[in-house]
Parts: structure tokens; sequence; C-alpha cells
């Protein structure tokens, strides 16, 4: 199959999203059902089964607001897990715990603010 011939075959998108305790499910438009186990993405893992049934089906993906997960229909058929560092979920698991909302963008802001924090106390 040529690359062109792959690329075609990722080009989908879901018609229906189905979230267990276990598994995420997809069935996209082509006739095409994938289910991958749940442990591949932590937060939908961690997630309330509220927040879970809480998403929206996009043009290239999956996006889940209260959860600040996006997981890409190209990934899901590429077998891609979460990418995410365990210091980006460990930050965001301490945020739930805490009542607060947080985004990756708080994770890198924080990250900047305790290296500017390390520097100057070594100074």
């Amino acid at each position: 199959m040529s690359i062109s011939g792959v690329e075609a075959e990722l080009d989908v998108r879901a018609a229906e999203v189905r979230v267990s305790e276990a598994e995420l499910t997809v069935d996209f438009e082509d006739g095409r059902t994938l289910s991958v186990p749940l442990a591949w993405y932590p937060r939908l893992e961690h997630a309330k089964a509220k927040e879970r049934r809480n998403f929206e089906i996009g043009a290239f993906g999956i996006h889940w607001p209260e959860l600040d997960e996006d997981i890409s229909y190209r990934g899901l058929l590429l077998g891609r897990r979460s990418q995410e560092s365990s210091e980006s979920l460990a930050f965001w698991l301490d945020a739930r715990r805490k009542g607060k909302t947080v985004t990756l963008e708080d994770f890198v802001k924080a990250k900047r603010r305790s290296k500017a924090g390390k520097k100057e106390a070594s100074r």
C-alpha cells in the first residue's frame, strides 16, 4: 500500500464513542470499531464516570473538556498511547485532589516557576 493509501485509511471520523470503566471504544463512520484499554489514557482512567461521558466528537479526534484530554483518531488507529509525562500526570492528579481544574499550560507555567525559583536559590 502506498503512503497516500495509508493516509487515506487514517482519514476517518467517529460516529459513536463509548467509555466504560475499562476501555474506550470508537465506532468510525467507515464501519470500523476500535477498542483500547482505558489504562492507555490515564486521565480517562482516573476520571469520574460523568467526566468520561462528557466528550466532544470533532473532525480529528475526541475532546474531554473537563479533563483537558484530547485523543486523535489517527493516534487511536496507529495504537498510540497517551504521551503525557508522569510529572504532568502527577501535577494534574494533585490538582484534582485539591478540587482544582488545571491544563497543560498551567503545568508548563508551574514548571517554569519552579526552575526560576531553583536558579534564584542557587545564587
